[in-house]
């Protein structure tokens, strides 16, 4: 289980294909695994990963052929930048909200504008990505590369999200460019609620549109 408090930004160290998957080496700022144990869970861009092997700073993980086509994953190369949490450990302060690091599907940055101190970031919602769709609404939780955050806008085809400076000093967001693609996670919590009352509304022969 993760917050969605994103802890840092790690780097990339190697990216080896192995046959239809991938050993991915990421290196982490000093200090933050030194106590991680071999088949423990952290989310690299919200992405559950487990720790395969471990070497002083760096820890690797073998990434398998689904979560690299599903996620941002299957794009990574050597020197890229990825966000980074540790799994949460019981009686650890949920911050943001519950994560289960299972990605449903990618969106794209549409947009990016800074006014004043905060950044205002879109994201296009593909039409394939319909079933994500449903569980998106204003004001809503929406975990992206792993970050737990709140919608603060919505279209028909895209969120939008504001970020404050903190966010920016902690994660890649402020690396990233239009164009870039970001993992997208529905928490069990809003799948749940939506998925029942979809499922009442169907049972009183009432059709959402």
């Amino acid at each position: 289980m993760f917050t969605g408090i994103v802890q840092g930004m790690a780097e990339i160290e190697s990216c080896q294909p192995q046959g239809r998957n991938r050993r991915l080496r990421v290196r982490f700022p000093q200090g933050v695994m030194h106590d991680q144990q071999l088949g423990a869970s952290v989310a690299i861009n919200g992405v559950c990963l487990t720790v395969a092997e471990m070497d002083a700073e760096s820890l690797t993980f073998d990434v398998i052929d689904t979560t690299l086509q599903l996620t941002n994953i299957g794009l990574l190369v050597e020197g890229s930048i990825v966000n980074f949490e540790r799994a949460a450990k019981m009686g650890d302060e949920v911050g943001g909200h519950v994560m289960s690091g299972h990605i449903m599907t990618t969106v794209t940055i549409s947009k990016i504008e800074q006014i004043d101190e905060s950044f205002h970031i879109r994201f296009t919602v593909a039409n394939d990505a319909i079933n994500a769709r449903r569980y998106l609404f204003d004001k809503g939780y929406v975990g992206l590369n792993g970050a737990s955050l709140t919608i603060s806008a919505i279209g028909d085809d895209w969120i939008e999200v504001s970020l404050i400076p903190e966010t920016l000093r902690l994660t890649t967001f402020g690396l990233l460019e239009v164009g870039a693609q970001v993992n997208l996670e529905i928490d069990a919590h809003t799948q749940a609620t939506v998925d029942t009352v979809e499922r009442v509304l169907k049972q009183r022969g009432i059709v959402l549109p």
